[in-house]
């Protein structure tokens, strides 16, 4: 799992199927130390995440796990909303 910033909302009025009724949303991957890492990707929401929150996502095969039975060619997918995180050197 990965921070990650939600920067947007992506609108596609065509897509697969197995995308029926999921929103996407634009996220900037974030260090522990919440400076951006990495190059802003979309995502597919699971949680109910809006711009401006901070979540934590999942990439690879397991991006599709919350929407098992359907089948969706997904390849990252936030599976939670942060409310706090530390590191120990604050």
């Amino acid at each position: 799992m990965q921070l990650a910033r939600v920067i947007g909302d992506v609108v596609a009025t065509r897509k697969d199927p197995g995308f029926h009724s999921t929103t996407l949303l634009l996220l900037q991957p974030i260090s522990a130390d919440g400076k951006n890492v990495g190059r802003p990707l979309v995502a597919v929401d699971s949680v109910g995440a809006g711009v401006g929150e901070t979540v934590f996502f999942v990439r690879g095969k397991e991006a599709s796990f919350p929407f098992h039975p359907t089948e969706m060619p997904a390849d990252a997918g936030i599976v939670g909303i942060v409310d706090h995180w530390s590191t120990g050197n604050t």
